[in-house]
């Protein structure tokens, strides 16, 4: 049967129970796929900071999906990544498909070892997903009523992790897309006051956005045991380089991505933005 290959060369995904490796995972298991789930509690376990899980992890796989955290932008991610693709190539993987941050200088640094494994190869560009507002630690402060950012007047074409999914999916089971970067994004840039308003409507609640300084953004990301480098990611992707959409989407997939009112009225309906229980 056909489907003997596709149980014998399961497709990595690494990240598989992030935001967007979720989705991929789920995505191709409803296309019959053979997944592995690249993570601390995947079976074989895989974890970037211990090059000892990495061979169990591509063994037996052709092509696989690669998320790196906490962010391409950190020190010795690039680093990982090179060492990542060639024990990935070494072992017969044929196809890598890379998550990479729009706007990042370091993360063009791995596009490029990427590029240069001697897989073929495909690149999805995206900066600030909606789902940051739902399935990150940003949760909080839309249930509080209060965004808090030190994001100013900036303004950010927010692209939909569902968006990233599909791109990911079709780069990994389907032909034309090797040698593609895809820089996704949503169909308009919002401020972040837009999204406060935008998200104001979907619940039926006030949210308001409160612009902070990076000092005081700071104190947030401590206070979430999240890595205080973030802060500098973040201002720098909204120093006006991503501020305009790009066509990633329509590209890959023939069709126009989600706009954000459509990923809040969807999310609110979850009953994730409401305090009950």
């Amino acid at each position: 049967m056909g489907n003997d290959m596709q149980v014998e060369n399961p497709i990595l995904v690494v990240g598989g129970t992030g935001k967007t490796g979720r989705r991929v995972a789920g995505r191709l298991a409803a296309r019959g796929r053979a997944v592995r789930i690249g993570s601390r509690s995947g079976a074989p376990a895989f974890d970037w900071a211990d090059p000892g899980t990495w061979g169990a992890a591509v063994d037996g796989v052709r092509s696989a999906y690669l998320t790196y955290y906490p962010d391409l932008a950190f020190p010795g991610a690039v680093e990982a990544i090179a060492e990542f693709s060639e024990v990935a190539v070494k072992a017969g993987v044929e196809r890598l498909v890379l998550l990479s941050g729009r706007g990042e200088e370091a993360a063009e640094r791995a596009e490029g070892v990427v590029r240069d494994s001697g897989a073929a190869w495909s690149v999805v560009r995206c900066s600030w997903f909606n789902q940051n507002f739902s399935e990150a630690f940003l949760v909080d402060s839309v249930l509080d009523g209060r965004i808090a950012l030190p994001a100013g007047d900036a303004v950010e074409p927010f692209v939909d992790a569902d968006d990233i999914a599909d791109v990911v999916v079709a780069a990994l089971t389907e032909p034309g897309h090797d040698g593609e970067v895809y820089e996704l994004t949503g169909p308009r840039a919002l401020g972040f006051a837009e999204v406060a308003a935008e998200l104001s409507a979907a619940t039926g609640r006030e949210i308001g956005y409160t612009p902070l300084t990076a000092a005081q953004f700071a104190a947030v990301l401590r206070e979430h045991g999240l890595p205080e480098d973030f802060g500098e990611l973040f201002t720098l992707i909204l120093d006006g380089r991503n501020a305009h959409p790009a066509d990633g989407v329509q590209r890959a997939l023939g069709r126009a991505p989600k706009d954000f009112t459509d990923y809040a009225r969807e999310t609110a309906a979850t009953g994730v933005w409401s305090r009950s229980g």
